[in-house]
Formats: structure tokens, C-alpha cells, sequence
């Protein structure tokens, strides 16, 4: 729900959403938010590349045909490269495993040079090593000054990178902060994290 509010998909009943102190529709037209939705509304049956997918968030659309400039060939390559799938470029998308899509709809997300990325359960549904890859390029991005916000039920792999969590319980916030706040919380052990919870903070590498 929160994600659909900031990116316009459903109106909000009351208070604002501003984003770098602007409203929301002109933060979007700025391309200030991109998204990388957990169901990516592409078919793996679509006959459709690596490249092709990220050039689609370049555009903002699914029009890949027409006249391409070269800022935009090089904002593509430079996604394709920091999820590491120049390799893959060519690759149909329904050939890829199901890290390397996930790799891939943030490479389009990326593409769209946003200050903002929402990213919904990006560790859903992929093996530890994918994992691994995106906590890695979500480290990186973190550095280059882009805000991240992630939405996802696993919640070892998130706790491990993320710097403030609001963890959710019944449609309301039960506790806010960082994560060896929320690990050490006994309220939060016992309705979410469990007793036996460790925090594995991680050091990623680049």
C-alpha cells in the first residue's frame, strides 16, 4: 500500500507525500522514484532481452524502437554492468533464473537514474547466492547517495543491510530504528523475530 502511494497507483486520504521537498507529481516527472515491483508484469514468454527489459525503464515504456540516444545506450550498459549481466545482455528473459531476472528489473530500475528505488521482496523467491548479489548492489547504490526503500518478509536478509527498519504488525508500526534495535527488542522478539533471532549484520564488497 505504501508503495502504491508513492508511486501514484492508489490516492491517499489524508497528509502529503513529498519527495526532496517536492510534491509527488513533480517528483515523478523528474523521474525521481524508480520501482521494482515483486511481480515484474512482464511474461517470461515474451520474446524480450536482457537489454530490451532495462531500455524499457529507460523510455518509461514498452516503445524500444525508436531512435535511441547514446545517453541512453549508456545508461542501460551501466545498469546491465553494475547487476553484473552484461554476459546475459542478449539472453531472452525467460531463459534466466530467477535471481537473474530479479538482477534484472533493477538494472532497469537503475537505468532510469532515479535518487529513490522501491524495491518489494527483491530477497522473495531466489537462492542465498542471488541474495547476496543484491544485497551487494544495494550497498553499493546506498553509497552512491540513492535512497533505498525495501518491503520484504524475509527478514534476516534485510535486517542485514538496512541502516532504519519500521517493522509492521497488524497494519500499524510496533517498532522503528535501526536493526540491532529492533533485534534487541524483547516485544519484537516475541511477536515477529522469535527468541532464538541473531542479527548477521554483513560487510559487503564491491
Amino acid at each position: 500500500t505504501f508503495f502504491n502511494a508513492l508511486t501514484g497507483f492508489v490516492n491517499i486520504s489524508k497528509g502529503k507525500i513529498r519527495i526532496n521537498g517536492e510534491s509527488l507529481r513533480i517528483a515523478q516527472q523528474d523521474q525521481a522514484i524508480a520501482y521494482v515491483p515483486q511481480n515484474e508484469g512482464i511474461d517470461s514468454q515474451f520474446p524480450v532481452s536482457v537489454w530490451d527489459v532495462v531500455m524499457m525503464g529507460r523510455y518509461g515504456s514498452m516503445n524500444i524502437l525508436r531512435s535511441q540516444r547514446e545517453s541512453d545506450i549508456q545508461a542501460v550498459k551501466d545498469a546491465i554492468e553494475r547487476v553484473d549481466l552484461m554476459e546475459l545482455s542478449s539472453t531472452p528473459i525467460g531463459n534466466l533464473s530467477g535471481g537473474q531476472r530479479k538482477r534484472t528489473f533493477l538494472a532497469r530500475a537503475i537505468a532510469q537514474r532515479a535518487s529513490i528505488l522501491l524495491l518489494d521482496e527483491p530477497f522473495a523467491g531466489v537462492d542465498p547466492v542471488a541474495v547476496e548479489d543484491i544485497q551487494r548492489i544495494v550497498a553499493h547504490l546506498k553509497k552512491k547517495n540513492i535512497g533505498i526503500l525495501i518491503t520484504d518478509h524475509n527478514v534476516q536478509e534485510t535486517l542485514a543491510i538496512t541502516d532504519k527498519t519500521y517493522l509492521m504488525f497488524e497494519g500499524k508500526i510496533l517498532k522503528a530504528g535501526n536493526p540491532e534495535e529492533l533485534a534487541e527488542d524483547e516485544m519484537v522478539r516475541k511477536v515477529y523475530l522469535g527468541q532464538n533471532f541473531e542479527l548477521r549484520k554483513k560487510k559487503l564488497s564491491f
